[in-house]
């Protein structure tokens, strides 16, 4: 006989570990959120003076058939403002949901590293109260992004490795293998594709036997990331992943780096996504987020960003080799939202008062 599975309602919370409400299993969920393209917020979901921007992507190169796991980021980083009143909690809650989802890149469902074995995950969180804290190569924790919440209380910005790691494990963070047959299979494809030098024009230098050589994963670029500005002014951000599909042990992305993976500031919040070495090349939110700051809406400020990666330096960049990337951005009014490949989001707008 098949358990009973209880479906939530609108308005109301799951039930809480450590401040953070924890939702049903996902593969057990009705469609509160996936039987249609929008979900009406509830009258009673927020209080009437209040007037939230909630934005939320699963990465540049996402399925748009996965926006049913982006809109339940977002209803739970709705939720998780109207329980805690801060925008960091609930920018956190939202990563939270899809880390949980294996089907994104980012803590259960994470990337396997070139040597066929190691998930090595980096997360930040950042808000316009002046708060940062950011994980790297932390291995073997379920949250990557809980983790860099709690650095962000600690007398630290950045912490990495090992020291990561021991980190969580100080502040209760229980042991979690992340490695999913998702992530097994990836890897298989990606080695294929590094022995028979078939990689994506992005990772051309890959063909170095140098580098290919140390393969003993289809490509994805897919960090999720979430954005909340709680109508009075305040802003936040978080971000997750499992890095891209060609990498060696030790390498760090865009994610944690503050204003290349993301930016939050009095104006507004900005976050990235694509192949973390070219967005710190530019040093992307921060740049977008300065458009902003000059005047520019957050759409226009986005797609501005996109052409920062038409040229390297001086040097025009073939359009068949230019890199993915994606950028979200809001401000207390607004929201844009930019990819060059497909990407699954979700957005909540107090305008419109439902989730779409």
């Amino acid at each position: 006989m098949k358990p009973t599975v209880r479906h939530l309602r609108l308005g109301e919370m799951p039930p809480t570990i450590g401040g953070y409400s924890i939702p049903p299993r996902f593969s057990g969920m009705r469609n509160t959120i996936t039987g249609s393209n929008s979900v009406t917020a509830g009258n009673n979901s927020l209080r009437s003076n209040s007037r939230p921007i909630i934005v939320v992507h699963a990465g540049c190169g996402s399925p748009v058939k996965f926006s049913d796991g982006t809109r339940e980021a977002a209803r739970l980083a709705l939720l998780a403002l109207k329980k805690t009143k801060s925008p960091l909690k609930a920018a956190v809650r939202g990563v939270m949901s899809m880390e949980d989802d294996p089907r994104f890149n980012a803590g259960t469902g994470a990337n396997l590293r070139i040597d066929g074995k190691t998930i090595e995950m980096d997360a930040s969180v950042m808000d316009s109260a002046g708060n940062f804290g950011a994980v790297a190569n932390i291995q073997l924790v379920k949250n990557p992004v809980l983790v860099a919440e709690l650095v962000s209380h600690s007398p630290h910005l950045f912490i990495c490795g090992q020291g990561a790691i021991e980190f969580a494990r100080a502040h209760g963070i229980p042991y979690h293998d992340p490695t999913t047959p998702k992530a097994i299979k990836h890897f298989k494809d990606v080695q294929r594709k590094l022995l028979a030098k078939k990689v994506s024009t992005w990772a051309d230098k890959w063909k170095n036997p140098k580098y290919f050589s140390m393969a003993q994963h289809k490509e994805a670029t897919d960090t999720v990331g979430v954005i909340v500005s709680d109508g009075k002014g305040h802003f936040a951000a978080a971000c997750s992943t499992g890095g891209i599909s060609y990498m060696i042990k030790g390498r760090v992305g865009d994610t944690p780096i503050i204003g290349s993976g993301l930016w939050v500031g009095e104006k507004g919040a900005v976050v990235a996504t694509g192949i973390g070495e070219e967005i710190m090349r530019r040093l992307l939110s921060r740049r977008v987020y300065d458009k902003i700051c000059e005047g520019m809406t957050p759409q226009e400020a986005c797609e501005w960003g996109t052409t920062l990666f038409k040229k390297q330096g001086n040097k025009t960049i073939d359009p068949r080799k230019r890199t993915p990337v994606g950028i979200i951005a809001a401000t207390a009014t607004d929201y844009g939202i930019v990819s060059t490949h497909q990407m699954a989001t979700g957005v909540y707008h107090y305008k419109e008062m439902k989730i779409r």
